[in-house]
């Protein structure tokens, strides 16, 4: 007979990847939160840039008309429609592998997905990770001698424990600072 729990507790929010690039150079430009041999974190305070369509739209078949007008009493939407978002603002993240820090794709892709995993861990802890948005970096490239195979077990391993360390360090840090305030 399988043991059901007494209650089920909310998941936490997924973190969103960020695609846009002055999201990149809005995080970039501020200063390392915390880092490591071979990575970095930054993050910024705030969402993500409002994505809007800048540049010609007449004549396409995609472009909103521009007489759009909605409706000014509310009063006949259902509020169940628009739930609010119990969990605060979402946390992004955005990562930063180079070429030539690690110059085989099957190697990059395993330190992406090990940066994907370091935040989704941190994300499930009960302290959660605070909203923003959150760019990590490979900033130096693993030795090869160490790890000749592009995508070893051993390199994984390393890539975890380093990544693991470097978020905790920067969740840490960062709650000191808003104690701080």
């Amino acid at each position: 007979m399988p043991v059901s729990a007494p209650f089920l507790l909310a998941s936490p929010s997924p973190v969103l990847v960020i695609t846009n690039a002055e999201d990149f150079k809005r995080a970039l430009a501020q200063p390392w939160l915390a880092k490591t041999p071979h990575f970095a974190v930054h993050h910024l305070t705030g969402g993500i840039v409002q994505r809007r369509w800048v540049g010609k739209t007449e004549g396409l078949s995609s472009a909103a008309p521009a007489n759009l007008s909605g409706p000014v009493d509310k009063s006949l939407e259902n509020p169940v429609d628009n739930p609010v978002d119990e969990h605060g603002k979402p946390a992004w993240a955005g990562f930063v592998v180079p070429k030539r820090h690690a110059r085989r794709a099957v190697t990059r892709n395993l330190i992406r997905r090990q940066m994907r995993q370091a935040l989704a861990d941190q994300q499930g802890e009960p302290a959660g990770l605070p909203p923003g948005v959150w760019v990590l970096r490979l900033r130096q490239g693993f030795d090869r001698s160490l790890y000749p195979s592009a995508a070893s077990a051993p390199l994984r391993r390393a890539a975890r424990e380093e990544l693991q360390h470097l978020v905790g360090q920067a969740v840490k840090r960062l709650y000191e600072r808003v104690g701080q305030q």
